[in-house]
């Protein structure tokens, strides 16, 4: 996940909302529900539904004190899973390791630190738990063939029980290439979503799309494949000028919400737009 400065400045205007978007032929499409704001410092990072529908966020000003004395200095998108919350994190540019803390339903938070693997980037843009709650996907910047697949510290056995060591369990691995994901979510065991910041339209026809990744089987520890295709482009509706960033993404499976993140530019950039969505069929 880029880290940005945000000037401080006016609140976010937008455009009226879209009627809906479009998904492939046969499955459900997403239809847009509504709109929400959540300020850029404080939740413009991710987001993440808790059991009774409310919402965390994360921003800058979100990682502890003592996180940022040990160099860690950002926080990606989090997620929840049996009350625990899991937050990514990455430190500067010549970081050699990424880490995972997971905070307890009782407020206890334990540090998982992965050292990175050769070829392996710094960034730790979202931290996803598969819905068995034994698996943790997260995933680098830049241009990527694969998702990268944990044991999740201290829900899956195998993982010490106070933090320690995080080592890679394998790897999804997609048929086609994406290029800057900034959060990913289960939607089912097989299915995730995830938000990307490109705009380039060299991979995709949409600027910064909602991606769908289907899986040939559970996350289970071992290589599996995902195949990839856009679902439909995230908005870009702002007063203001210049270029957007996509950030998190959450599925709240009580509810059946989805909900993605666009930081708008300039001096709106102070105030996050979170988008929702339901899955309708026609």
């Amino acid at each position: 996940m880029r880290r940005h400065l945000v000037t401080l400045g006016c609140m976010l205007t937008a455009f009226a909302l879209g009627a809906g978007t479009a998904s492939a032929a046969g499955d459900p499409r997403w239809a847009e529900t509504g709109r929400a704001y959540t300020d850029t410092l404080g939740g413009g990072q991710g987001l993440a539904s808790r059991a009774d529908g409310s919402l965390l966020y994360r921003g800058l000003v979100s990682i502890p004190l003592d996180l940022r004395i040990k160099g860690w200095n950002h926080v990606g998108d989090p997620d929840i899973a049996r009350g625990h919350t899991f937050d990514a994190y990455q430190g500067p540019d010549s970081a050699t390791s990424k880490m995972f803390a997971v905070t307890t339903p009782a407020g206890q938070r334990y540090e998982y630190v992965h050292q990175l693997n050769p070829g392996e980037k710094l960034n730790n843009s979202f931290a996803t738990v598969s819905p068995d709650g034994q698996w943790l996907v997260s995933g680098e910047w830049g241009e990527q063939k694969r998702l990268q697949v944990f044991p999740a510290p201290l829900l899956n056995p195998t993982t010490p029980p106070t933090g320690g060591d995080l080592k890679e369990a394998w790897q999804i691995t997609l048929d086609k290439p994406v290029r800057d994901i900034q959060g990913c979510d289960f939607v089912t065991d097989t299915r995730l979503v995830c938000a990307s910041n490109d705009a380039s339209g060299s991979l995709f026809p949409e600027s910064r799309p909602l991606l769908q990744v289907d899986l040939e089987r559970k996350v289970d520890g071992q290589p599996v494949t995902g195949t990839v295709k856009s679902l439909f482009g995230l908005p870009q509706r702002s007063v203001c000028k210049g270029a957007f960033e996509t950030e998190g993404v959450d599925y709240d499976p009580g509810s059946g919400t989805l909900r993605a993140q666009m930081i708008p530019p300039g001096v709106c950039a102070v105030t996050t737009a979170v988008y929702s969505y339901r899955q309708v069929t026609d």
